[in-house]
């Protein structure tokens, strides 16, 4: 038996193969490290002129895209530190459904901002004291900038939604939210309930079309589904429609049975009784006023020959989120088993027709007046990439336009409202005393970020442009931020760009949130990774 090192200390305590590592030095700054990487990655696609990331996951599928919830969600990042500003940037996307990039690159560069703090000395429990001081501030400081009058707004109203949209809808597609903002807002105004508080997101759909441009894009009152109607049928106007979830076909019987058949004759009539009993329910689905039937499965040979017969139109939806959808829009009941549908079963679409956008064949149904419950924005592009990311733009306005019913203060964009709150939070730094202030006066500093940032991004100097706003600020014009087209220093309010006050309240939260997280970890603990093959995460479900 050789010698064996007997192992000591915390190594005899755990398992083998674990990892272990404690203190500043292994764990904290290992930690900030990592968060930095991951903002550094973040922070190039921040506003208008962010650059995009190609990303490639794991089952070879290819983003291009500025969008930072997507970006990171697509990494698959292992580090636990960098994970938690990635639950952050998840938190923003589903609260606000815009923003996360601010989370992400803001709480980077508040743990920059930490690790500086660290080596000058300072424990991390009084850079947490100090950052929750200072957020605190921040969120009172915010409040004061809201712009005043924007409390009320009418959500129906198209130029007060465009232009608060236009900013979120502009930091995916710089340059073409002009033509995409009132798209935009057209949709979500048509699924507008009565009270708006209760908007749902769900209700305004992108379909994507190969093929066009940007100019080409339409709205659509109701649906529009990316397959061609069975049959010879191709249009109806203001047709009732029934839906069948189980498809129409004939149904195989539950119980197995077996018929004995004599002779020829017996043989011609079974083959005619099960023609009569389709054409039988055919019939009956004809007679109750529907003129389009909508299978969820497939549809039989010898139904569909007598949906013909009878002038009905038949379209099929297989996905059954999509049928639920088409339900909603329609006010049509799906009915399991295909027998004659009550009136009240029925739905209604003023016209269902096919259409051959850009080559491809698909079928719209429009419902103009009545339940307006879904609308659908037609996006046209030259790539799949391109119509991603403009999926992306449209999905974040909508999102803000959710936001917007829930809470419609605004605060001035382009950079304006950060460099104000660096400029408060510095003075109320001053008057704070202990160790706290400095932490305080780092977090003023990370607000700098923005400015700079959305400078480099745009290719100029950001030491002019933050020293300028510092300086028209303080003449008391808290309204002016970077004008990026022409390089210069503006009033927000003439260029119309702002933000939500939800959308900066949540991001700068969650962000001093995953900072503070991050800096209360002293130690990392991590067991020896369980054995076997490594399996892959089931793929994400279909689009929908």
């Amino acid at each position: 038996m050789g010698f064996q090192m007997r192992p000591y200390g915390i190594q005899a305590m755990l398992k083998e193969g674990h990892k272990h590592l404690s203190g500043l030095d292994e764990a904290v700054l290992k930690n900030i490290d990592a968060c930095k990487e991951l903002s550094v990655i973040t922070r190039t696609s921040l506003g208008p002129n962010g650059m995009n990331k190609m990303v490639i996951n794991h089952l070879d599928k290819l983003f291009v895209t500025n969008d930072a919830a997507t970006i990171v969600n697509e990494l698959e990042i292992q580090h636990p530190a960098a994970k938690i500003l990635v639950l952050a940037g998840k938190a923003q996307q589903e609260e606000i459904g815009d923003g996360a990039n601010l989370t992400i690159s803001f709480a980077g560069e508040l743990l920059q901002g930490a690790e500086e703090l660290i080596r000058m000395g300072l424990h991390p429990s009084e850079i947490i004291s100090g950052y929750t001081k200072a957020i605190n501030k921040t969120v009172e400081i915010l409040d004061e900038l809201v712009e005043k009058g924007s409390e009320t707004m009418d959500v129906r109203n198209k130029d007060e939604v465009v232009s608060r949209m236009k900013a979120a809808v502009a930091s995916k597609q710089f340059g073409q939210e002009g033509i995409l903002c009132p798209l935009i807002a057209d949709a979500c105004i048509q699924v507008c309930p009565k009270n708006p508080a209760n908007f749902n997101v769900d209700n305004v759909r992108v379909a994507k079309l190969l093929g066009g441009g940007l100019h080409n894009c339409t709205v659509v009152r109701g649906m529009v589904l990316k397959n061609d109607a069975i049959g010879s049928i191709k249009r109806m106007e203001k047709a009732k429609i029934v839906v069948f979830a189980g498809g129409v076909d004939t149904s195989a019987t539950e119980t197995k049975g077996t018929v004995l058949i004599h002779n020829a004759e017996q043989l011609e009539n079974y083959a005619k009784t099960e023609e009569a009993k389709v054409e039988e329910l055919i019939k009956a689905v004809a007679d109750s006023g529907a003129k389009v039937v909508v299978s969820g499965a497939a549809v039989g040979d010898m139904a569909l020959h007598f949906c013909e017969r009878y002038k009905l139109m038949v379209l099929k939806i297989s996905s059954k989120f999509e049928l639920r959808r088409f339900c909603r829009t329609t006010g049509a009941v799906a009915l399991l088993k295909l027998s004659r549908p009550n009136p009240d079963e029925l739905g209604y679409a003023d016209s269902v027709s096919v259409e051959e956008i850009g080559g491809v064949r698909v079928t719209v149904v429009k419902n103009e007046e009545g339940g307006n419950s879904v609308s659908t924005v037609v996006v046209r592009g030259s790539t799949d990439s391109i119509l991603d990311d403009l999926e992306r733009a449209v999905d974040d306005g909508v999102n803000t336009y959710k936001a917007m019913c829930r809470d419609s203060r605004i605060v001035p964009g382009a950079a304006a409202t950060e460099i104000e709150l660096a400029r408060k939070l510095k003075e109320f730094s001053f008057k704070e005393t202990g160790l706290d202030q400095y932490a305080i006066a780092k977090f003023a500093e990370s607000f700098e970020m923005v400015p700079r940032t959305l400078a480099e991004n745009a290719g100029l100097n950001a030491m002019e442009i933050i020293s300028s706003l510092y300086a028209e600020h303080a003449a008391g014009n808290t309204n002016v931020g970077i004008g990026l087209e022409e390089g210069v220093c503006k009033d927000v309010s003439t260029m119309s760009i702002w933000d939500l006050h939800l959308t900066k309240f949540f991001a700068l939260k969650y962000a001093a949130d995953a900072a503070c997280t991050v800096l209360r970890v002293d130690q990392i603990i991590m067991a020896k990774p369980a054995g076997g093959p490594k399996r892959d995460p089931p793929a994400g479900m279909d689009e929908d």
